[in-house]
């Protein structure tokens, strides 16, 4: 069960503190601990990450990559403390951030980095035209930057205020200035002035990184002469659990997560493990013209037809819990929201088919007009046994209820489709991780496929008037609005969130934490046989 995110992964910044660690507290052991091994290699499991522009996509396997290879302006620690990265210096409001810049920081090919790289980095994710999947989630639409290069400063403004700004931007990767020019190179994760740089790459096998040694601006002042900090990186691309499982006890992975019935075994031999609390099970409508989910009866009616808790104990194994809200634990603004989901009621859901107009005919399947309520059920290939298993169930409950479904599995790599609006699908298992309820508006409001990213066609407008509300607040009444914004969505059954599981990153003979809910490269160590 290897889970995927969109949305982010649980990205840095915008990623707020979401995790929680094994004996670590987020942090590797202190040196004097563990015997630190020097020169040594990493290697851990991943998915196939495809296309790695860190300016253009917000899914995780790119993104778990991009760490290596890219820094931020700052970072966040998991108890919320802001560390200095690529900016030393920052002053915020909720409408603008200046950052001052790291002197001596230098581009993988040892050109210096500029404040208008990092201008101009931002004002590319912010231009319509260039399709940044990151546009709305890590930098707001109306986001303009500006850079002073004699005075290694940059400002970032917005016309609407935003109390999450900062953080937001924390999650936005810098690319030196070649790489706006360099599209192939950015796919490829070249033009970074990350820790590590690329030095193979075998698609669908493996990534080689290597460690700049110049290195000396990381988060919070880390340096590439950090005790135990290894020397190469490989990133193994790993399909299934079990054989991620099988090589990490076989002394042939450093890293890898495991959620499923492996990590049974792998808590058994109490390895090194880092852990974090994420979405698993969230499914949403496709609710475009023309689509029977369009309906709010139709989506209230299939919601109540399930019971949220028996599914969430079926697509975890029985290891998650249900969600408190739509963003990550723990929780910036907190409150259990998911309570205004629709309750399980069979009987009220079959009335609700019964008022829109969909009638069970001879053959007990529901229509009206003419046309037979058919659905088709959307699932990642990445959620393993279990999520067949939910997803089966979730097949078998509607079905009792009169509404033939049909089960698509699809691998991550194939969600282009869904964003773009060429995949045929009623409802859809597809989780979305974020630190904070600001950064998930995109994939919520506005146009649809293939003009925006709201790729459920979800229109609330009680949800879009307390987001508006939510953004020119400040403190509590800013939570209490995006609280109220979340139980909008689901009083529509706009949105159903499930199951959250704990995702643990376990280890073997190396050590390693989080910042802001993300694994930080530069918190390696390697440790001595």
């Amino acid at each position: 069960m290897r889970a995927r995110l969109l949305g982010l992964l649980c990205a840095v910044a915008l990623t707020s503190a979401a995790c929680g660690t094994s004996g670590s507290g987020g942090e590797p052991a202190p040196a004097g601990t563990s015997r630190y091994a020097e020169g040594a290699t990493f290697t851990m499991a991943i998915l196939e990450p495809g296309d790695l522009n860190p300016l253009l996509t917000a899914l995780s396997e790119p993104r778990q990559v991009d760490f290596f290879l890219y820094d931020t302006l700052v970072a966040y620690k998991e108890d919320g403390t802001v560390l200095p990265g690529l900016a030393t210096e920052w002053k915020d409001t909720a409408t603008s951030v200046e950052f001052t810049l790291a002197k001596g920081v230098t581009c993988a090919d040892g050109t210096p980095l500029t404040a208008k790289d990092v201008a101009d980095s931002v004002n590319f994710i912010a231009d319509p035209e260039n399709k940044s999947q990151l546009l709305g989630l890590f930098v707001p639409a109306d986001l303009k930057a500006t850079a002073d290069d004699a005075a290694g400063k940059v400002t970032m403004t917005v016309e609407a205020a935003d109390p999450f700004l900062l953080r937001r931007l924390s999650s936005v990767f810098i690319v030196c200035g070649k790489g706006l020019t360099d599209a192939e190179g950015l796919k490829a994760g070249k033009h970074g002035t990350g820790l590590y740089q690329i030095t193979e790459s075998v698609a669908d096998d493996h990534y080689t990184l290597t460690r700049r040694p110049e290195y000396a601006w990381g988060p919070g002042g880390v340096t590439a002469k950090e005790p135990g900090l290894p020397e190469k990186v490989v990133l193994k691309v790993v399909k299934n659990e079990t054989t991620a499982a099988n090589l990490l006890l076989s002394n042939q992975l450093n890293a890898a997560n495991v959620i499923g019935p492996d990590r049974a075994r792998l808590d058994q031999k109490q390895l090194f493990k880092s852990e974090i609390r994420l979405m698993f099970g969230e499914y949403t409508f496709n609710q475009a013209e023309g689509r029977p989910a369009q309906d709010e009866k139709v989506r209230q009616a299939l919601t109540a037809a399930l019971d949220l808790d028996e599914l969430a104990r079926v697509a975890t194994g029985g290891t998650g819990v249900r969600p408190d809200g739509l963003s990550m634990q723990p929780r910036v603004c907190p409150d259990v929201t998911t309570t205004a989901l629709p309750a399980h009621d069979p009987a009220k859901a079959a009335a609700l088919l019964d008022e829109a107009g969909w009638v069970k005919g001879a053959d007990g399947v529901r229509a009206k007009d003419g046309k037979k309520l058919e659905l088709t059920f959307l699932y990642l290939t990445e959620h393993g046994d279990p999520g067949k298993a939910a997803a089966e169930l979730i097949k078998q409950k509607w079905t009792e209820l009169g509404v033939p479904t049909e089960l698509s599995q699809v691998p991550s790599s194939q969600l282009g489709g869904v964003n773009d609006g060429s995949t045929d699908w009623d409802a859809g298992w597809i989780q979305v991780n974020v630190p904070l309820p600001s950064m998930i508006v995109p994939f919520l409001t506005g146009d649809g496929p293939p003009k925006g990213s709201n790729w459920s066609s979800i229109k609330n407008a009680d949800y879009d008037r307390l987001v508006a509300e939510a953004a020119k607040a400040t403190g509590d009444e800013s939570c209490a609005k995006w609280n109220e914004a979340e139980k909008a969505l689901y009083a529509k059954a706009d949105i159903v969130p499930f199951a959250d599981t704990t995702t643990p990153l376990y280890g073997n003979g190396a050590e390693f934490g989080r910042l802001g809910g993300v694994f930080a490269p530069s918190t390696i160590r390697m440790l001595s046989k």
